[in-house]
């Protein structure tokens, strides 16, 4: 068995985000719609362990959703 078969990674996928204030936060109920910066077109971005590695997105296959990777992420530095 492999070293790495052992070493777990956290994959986070990004729809979009928002900032707002806390009071509108904690107003917030069953229903409520949060807005986010995204269009339904734009890349999700995918991050592991905090770190963006890829873009990619959303599908649904036999009712699963499944995020396909489209390009990998630039990396800096």
């Amino acid at each position: 068995m492999s070293t790495l078969d052992n070493i777990e990674v956290d994959i986070t996928v990004e729809l979009g985000a928002t900032t707002m204030p806390i009071h509108h936060l904690l107003r917030m109920g069953r229903g409520a719609v949060i807005e986010l910066d995204a269009m339904e077109n734009d890349p999700l971005n995918i991050y592991a362990n905090n770190t963006l590695i890829a873009h990619g997105e959303v599908s649904v296959e036999e009712g699963h959703l499944r995020v396909l990777i489209s390009q990998k992420a630039i990396k800096r530095g």
